[in-house]
């Protein structure tokens, strides 16, 4: 079994920090909603970006183990990762005002299947772009 763990440590921790920061996701996005009475849309911006801010921190020393040699390497990731970030929050967006403008769907359903999608697409984003060994 602990090897089982050693092997999928990265995956596990992704998938652990993902469920984190899914949840800073969620808390904010239905505070600013539903708390504060601020537009869906807004709402979604103001927890997306509380979110990677979140994420970038634990990505980058937690899951993937990232080290920068010096503050441009490092400007590089935060770069990065937020250029990534912005691309998955268009896909966000997108899908989230097609779920609930033209399907109907409830915000909370429309909210947990953008995140699933979401979550795929920034481990690759990750994994292969940003915090790769061989860029940083």
């Amino acid at each position: 079994m602990k090897e089982l763990i050693y092997k999928y440590k990265e995956v596990i921790s992704y998938i652990a920090f993902g469920v984190a920061t899914t949840i800073v996701n969620f808390v904010v996005f239905f505070i600013c909603k539903d708390m504060l009475g601020i537009d869906y849309k807004i709402s979604n911006a103001i927890s997306w970006f509380l979110s990677v801010l979140f994420a970038f921190f634990t990505n980058k020393y937690f899951v993937f183990g990232s080290k920068h040699d010096d503050l441009g390497s490092f400007v590089r990731e935060i770069l990065l990762f937020y250029w990534y970030r912005i691309l998955s929050f268009v896909i966000d967006m997108a899908l989230m005002i097609l779920m609930i403008e033209v399907l109907n769907i409830s915000d909370f359903w429309s909210k947990m299947a953008t995140q699933v999608a979401v979550v795929v697409l920034n481990y690759f984003f990750s994994k292969f772009f940003i915090f790769n060994k061989k860029t940083s």
